[in-house]
């Protein structure tokens, strides 16, 4: 078997002796020594760790073995420090010895295996990570622990371990040459020193590779970012080259949080001339980069970021707390304390955060579980503040702004790399917050181009992508809260359907739709501005105040990954029997609607809309830990829809406006709206003074007939010129 002392690899231009040869020989053989005692000796009571896990991977056709550096420096303290100082001299060693252990547990071997395969040792620590912006000069070529997002990755391509060489003049060959690991390459010689025996030297730059000659193992690029709640407010996000080899290869995809553990490398930097030629680049400056020895995701799965770090005493808790009546009333008053009321929306926003369960279909079709809210309406009513509180007490939370995001910026992007000048694909946003929830403000200034691409994401929860040759699908599991302006501004009652500017294709993806009014009350201003000034007086406090029927925010944040990753409720056949025929009646509630007011609404009920109710139960469910959403979950999911989605597609008619809810109100309506389509004809204009004059005359009130005008315009059958003060009857 060739090892690191195999004599023909190494090649000596020194003078002198090498005394230093043998004592550095002697100690790579006694610390390769102290790993195999290690590997073969460490137990936990009767289970011996690593010789074991060696043997069952081997078997498995699995030729790694994942170390934890805790163990070692519980065996060796020494050894463990050295390997964290100095890991690429000691890695090489570990692997050596895991091949020597390996071949030793796993005989008698087949037939036909009678060579050991060479064992990759991955590392993996407990230690406290670093960030990325921690790393300095002084943490070159040493074991360093980062957590991050990976957010790009390139295809697996194959790099050379050992080349063999041959001379294109002699044709002779040069054997076995080790390559440093790495994103290091080898340079070629530039003389041949075969003896000619009489013939002309060879020419300059004579060597080239033999392929078939050489080792190779698989190795892949990826690119990490700092986590969105490492970064400093006004900062970029950094970034940091990974190095993966060989069994590390697709461990991970773009959107996957990870931890990192690597040895911090330089790599040479060469820059790309005007004509294509490389720039000289100074001696001595290189690019950092980190060649990966271990990978841990955080989270392969939605719901799976905080439930590892539950303690059994924190479990306890949460079972206990489960079991309360009115969890789902404690919850509600858990978000954004500091916002008063509104806890109608709380609720939507607290069945949010835990979401419902996502289901894969036997025909392979899944359905999603995260709900979408959308709030609407009023500047002022303290929405972004909602959405700023559900990104610091989601598990994975993204905040951005409608403005400020392109359809890009939001599902994923393809670049062209600039080292090898392949495409590769980029995350955005709401792949970042995949398992999570992803903020988006300012919803209504996005660009209609930017909210179609967002389809698939919200209800697939996949993007596609099929640019420059990359057709690929990402995932996108994330729940969607949004928050929007009407669209004068403020909501206008007279202007019913026409406030909201949005498709009913991205509205229907919303689970629930709040709109959200600056409702003038002289008591509940007067308990608005109390709260308010509380709230100020109370800011310079070091501690907040939890009050009665409250959860702290990191216990709620606990709770909520617990919960998640914990339970996965269905719908009990009562439940499911009994919102069958809600939703006959809502259908058919829509639809009467529909023929009375002789125009679509805004808002379509779809099984989009029945599909919501089922997750908004299923999420109350899991807020108390149970296996079956039930009847009284299914009457509070039809309650917040009623209050929510039901109001906003019922509020174009003006039975929903302040003061014309009576039906002698309605009919009063009807008679004005019929006398002015008889009294004028097709194609007059008449002034707006004219017929407010006439109808009051009639005794009827100014503020009907204004009412009457508004829903003639929105429905087209007048125009309105301002600069006339002109009617055009049109058809």
């Amino acid at each position: 078997m060739d090892g690191f002392d195999d004599p023909g690899i190494f090649f000596s231009d020194n003078f002198g002796g090498d005394e230093g040869q043998d004592e550095q020989y002697i100690h790579n053989t006694q610390t390769k020594k102290r790993f195999k005692d290690f590997l073969r000796e460490f137990h936990e009571g009767m289970d011996y760790k690593y010789r074991d896990e060696l043997k069952r991977h081997y078997n498995l056709s699995k030729y790694y073995i994942e170390v934890d550096v805790g163990d070692l420096a519980n065996f060796d303290e020494e050894l463990a420090d050295k390997l964290r100082k100095a890991p690429s001299e000691l890695l090489p060693l570990l692997e050596t010895a895991a091949t020597e252990v390996a071949d030793e547990v796993t005989r008698p071997r087949p037939e036909g295996e009678s060579e050991v395969k060479d064992i990759q040792v991955m590392l993996m620590d407990d230690s406290n990570p670093a960030t990325i912006r921690d790393l300095k000069s002084d943490q070159m070529a040493r074991l360093v622990k980062i957590p991050g997002i990976v957010i790009a990755a390139s295809t697996i391509r194959a790099k050379a371990t050992r080349i063999t060489i041959q001379c294109r003049t002699c044709r002779a060959f040069v054997p076995n040459i080790a390559v440093k690991p790495g994103l290091e390459g080898y340079l070629l010689p530039r003389k041949c020193n075969t003896d000619q025996a009489g013939r002309p030297k060879c020419p300059v730059d004579p060597f080239f590779i033999v392929p078939e000659k050489c080792t190779c193992v698989d190795f892949q690029t990826l690119k990490l970012q700092e986590a969105p709640e490492a970064v400093p407010n006004g900062e970029m996000p950094r970034h940091l080259q990974l190095y993966c080899d060989r069994y590390l290869c697709d461990r991970v995809v773009p959107g996957n949080r990870v931890t990192i553990m690597g040895i911090y490398a330089i790599k040479k930097s060469a820059g790309v001339g005007k004509r294509g030629a490389r720039d000289k680049v100074a001696v001595g400056i290189r690019n950092p980069y980190l060649r990966v020895v271990g990978i841990r995701v955080d989270m392969s799965g939605p719901g799976r970021s905080s439930a590892g770090s539950v303690t059994p005493m924190e479990e306890e808790e949460f079972r206990r707390l489960s079991t309360k009546p009115d969890i789902h009333e404690i919850i509600a008053k858990s978000i954004a304390p500091s916002i008063y009321g509104s806890l109608d929306i709380k609720k939507a926003i607290s069945c949010l955060l835990f979401g419902g369960s996502r289901k894969r279909l036997p025909d392979g079709l899944t359905r999603r579980g995260d709900i979408n809210v959308l709030l609407l309406g009023d500047p002022g009513t303290a929405k972004s503040q909602l959405l700023k509180f559900v990104e610091n007490v989601s598990p994975i939370g993204v905040y951005t702004s409608g403005k400020g995001s392109s359809a890009a910026g939001l599902t994923a992007s393809v670049m062209r790399d600039a080292a090898t000048r392949n495409f590769v694909m980029e995350g955005g946003a709401m792949v970042l917050a995949d398992g999570g929830v992803v903020c988006i403000d300012e919803f209504d200034k996005m660009r209609e181009d930017d909210r179609v691409a967002i389809h698939e994401a919200m209800e697939q929860q996949t993007i596609s992508i099929a640019k420059a040759g990359i057709t690929t699908t990402l995932n996108s599991r994330c729940a969607v809260l949004a928050a929007a302006n009407s669209v004068f501004g403020r909501w206008d009652d007279t202007k019913g359907e026409e406030n909201i500017d949005f498709m009913p294709t991205i509205l229907s993806r919303f689970d629930t739709i709040f709109i959200v009014k600056d409702e003038h009350s002289e008591q509940k201003d007067m308990t608005l501005a109390k709260h308010v000034m509380n709230v100020h007086m109370n800011a310079l406090a070091t501690t907040h105040t939890v009050s009665d029927g409250e959860l702290e925010v990191n216990t709620l944040k606990k709770y909520i990954g617990y919960c998640r990753s914990k339970c996965g409720p269905r719908l009990s056949k009562e439940a499911a029997e009994k919102l069958k025929n809600r939703y006959v009646l809502m259908r058919n509630g829509a639809r009467d609607h529909e023929r009375e007011s002789e125009k679509r609404n805004a808002i379509p009920i779809t099984v989009r809309q029945l599909e919501a109710i089922i997750r908004i139960s299923e999420a109350q469910a899991k807020m108390q830990l149970s296996p079956f959403a039930t009847d009284v979950h299914v009457d509070e999911a039809l309650r917040l829809f009623q209050v929510s989605t039901l109001d906003a597609a019922m509020s174009g008619d003006l039975s929903g406006t302040e003061g014309f809810t009576t039906s002698e109100d309605m009919e009063e309506l009807s008679r004005v709206e019929k006398q002015l389509k008889r009294r004028f004809a097709i194609g007059s204009q008449v002034s707006e003074h004219a017929i407010i004059q006439d109808f009051t005359r009639q005794k009827y009130g100014e503020r009907t007939v204004h009412k009457v005008l508004s829903l003639m315009i929105r429905r087209g059958e007048i125009q309105y010129r301002m600069q006339r003060k002109m009617l055009y009857r049109i058809k």
